[in-house]
């Protein structure tokens, strides 16, 4: 009998061994991990990419990158101009079972554009919202505003209890180093659960099958999984130890696309890769800010070879980019594309004409674990700086370590990359990055400038319904970034993923996020 019973036991661990096994897995292994459990985080699209397969909002860009409904089924503008009416879906429930209702909406509206969030400047326009019944909310902006439904797109809806019940219902925030229970719990009512989470090691995702929507996943479980090194990354695919990355290293492109059973899928991405420069009186050194001067600006901007950074640092993967925004991207116009040309002996001569002093010393903040090469491309930008007489001093650690001092004040030249998610317009940059710091507004303005001309065009661009007056207020403005050096561009970054071959679907998408609830792997 004993023999028996331990007969059955053994086959019956035997069985759930094999279902464990038989579980659709996607093993993604990322460049870095995630910031946080809580989207309002920080304005990191790929923390908010991520937890998009967890939270949803009222809308969402489906395979085209076109509006649909999601969290709500219908939307109108009623007759004032400024008050938009979301109908909700009645047969939602969040992650721990409870329904989903208006209150959670607003409860997370609130939430975001709290003057302590990191994300108010994704609702530029927000001014309140009030449940008008169970399942529907009025939310009033501002004045008339045309890009609310792009910006709702990444808005993720909480459960207004579950805040309640765990002191959630303000934000926390990565760049201040506020934390708080969404920084390592989460509860929304996307695709797939949290099951753990390990900081920095993995974090578990499984299948929701409660979900409203009709899955056209097959995916039971997802282990994202932090592989900082390249190398390593690279290894990992090749074995079979992750079967999906979002970051394929350029470098290694070759070699993973002649392996038999990795497949590369390719694209620019829509992120454009800029430098910015601090407008403050002081320079972290404590020296006078030089910077403030537009020739100083321009003759940094000349002592890049962005031919060579193209060539040797990015495997002629990216594209060279002399506007701020990419040209899908509403606002852009081939005119303001035009590049300044490599010449190092016009910048020694714009360096000495603003009366620049040999060997400037400033410091060059860049991301170890931030964009494509990063590190990379600002030593050889530093170099050729060094070229024309200048003394940078490159700054190169984790994003937890920069993101901080970068929003604090606490850097002079840094590397900012922005893909205009959520909204796709380029709206988003002009009002986040280059618009004066006040309100919602200059959220990403970490060099404190100032042009009053280019808030009033950005203001009238966030107020303006006709399509093509806004577009050209928007280009407008997008020429006085240009002409005022505010930020260099560099490139559009090349966007590599990699999948092993048993990953037998997996959309990719121009604006770099994976989105997962469409991805299907061998069963």
């Amino acid at each position: 009998m004993q023999l028996r019973h331990f007969l059955l036991a053994t086959a019956a661990a035997a069985g759930l061994a094999g279902a464990a096994q038989a579980e659709n897995v996607l093993k993604w292994g990322a460049n870095r991990d995630i910031g946080s459990l809580d989207p309002y985080s920080y304005g990191d699209s790929f923390t908010i990419n991520v937890l998009n397969h967890v939270y949803e909002g009222l809308v969402r860009y489906n395979k085209d990158l076109k509006i649909e409904p999601a969290l709500a089924t219908s939307w109108e503008i009623l007759d004032d101009q400024i008050t938009w009416r979301f109908k909700l879906r009645d047969d939602v429930t969040f992650h721990n079972g409870n329904p989903f209702t208006a209150a959670d909406v607003v409860a997370s509206l609130t939430r975001v554009s709290d003057e302590t969030s990191p994300l108010k400047g994704n609702l530029p326009a927000y001014v309140s919202s009030v449940a008008v019944g169970d399942h529907t909310v009025d939310i009033t902006l501002n004045g008339t505003y045309p890009l609310l439904l792009n910006d709702l797109t990444n808005i993720h809806i909480f459960d207004e209890e579950w805040m309640t019940e765990n002191d959630s219902l303000l934000p926390t925030d990565i760049g201040g180093g506020v934390e708080g229970f969404a920084t390592y719990n989460a509860n929304g009512t996307g695709p797939f659960i949290v099951e753990s989470r390990q900081p920095d090691a993995k974090t578990v995702f499984v299948v929701n099958d409660a979900w409203w929507d009709t899955p056209q996943h097959n995916i039971d479980r997802i282990e994202l999984t932090p592989v900082n090194s390249a190398a390593t990354r690279v290894a990992a695919l090749l074995s079979g130890e992750i079967n999906f990355t979002n970051d394929a290293p350029v470098q290694d492109l070759p070699r993973l696309a002649a392996a038999p059973n990795v497949e590369v899928l390719e694209g620019v991405d829509l992120r454009t890769v800029m430098i910015g420069f601090p407008f403050r009186e002081k320079l972290t050194t404590g020296e006078d800010n030089p910077f403030t001067d537009n020739r100083v600006r321009e003759a940094l901007y000349k002592a890049i070879d962005l031919d060579l950074i193209h060539q040797k640092v990015m495997r002629g993967k990216s594209r060279i980019a002399g506007a701020t925004v990419a040209p899908p991207i509403p606002g852009y116009t081939p005119e303001l594309d035009e590049l300044p040309g490599f010449d190092p002996e016009a910048a020694k001569s714009l360096l000495q004409e603003a009366g620049l002093p040999d060997d400037l010393a400033f410091e060059f903040s860049c991301i170890s674990d931030g964009l494509v090469n990063e590190e990379q491309f600002c030593q050889a930008i530093a170099s050729m700086w060094a070229r024309i007489g200048l003394a940078p001093k490159l700054d190169v650690a984790p994003r937890a370590v920069q993101s901080p001092k970068r929003t604090n004040g606490k850097t002079d030249i840094y590397v900012l990359g922005w893909a205009t998610l959520p909204m796709l317009d380029a709206y988003s940059p002009l009002l986040q990055i280059f618009h004066t710091k006040e309100g919602n507004s200059g959220v990403f303005n970490w060099g404190d400038w100032s042009f009053p001309e280019l808030d009033k065009l950005i203001d009238a661009a966030g107020s303006e319904l006709d399509l093509d007056k806004r577009l050209a207020l928007e280009t407008e403005a997008l020429k006085i970034v240009k002409d005022e050096n505010i930020m260099i561009p560099l490139h559009q970054q090349p966007m590599a993923w990699a999948v092993t071959d048993d990953v037998t679907e997996m959309p990719l998408f121009p604006d770099n996020k994976p989105r997962l609830w469409f991805a299907q792997v061998a069963e």
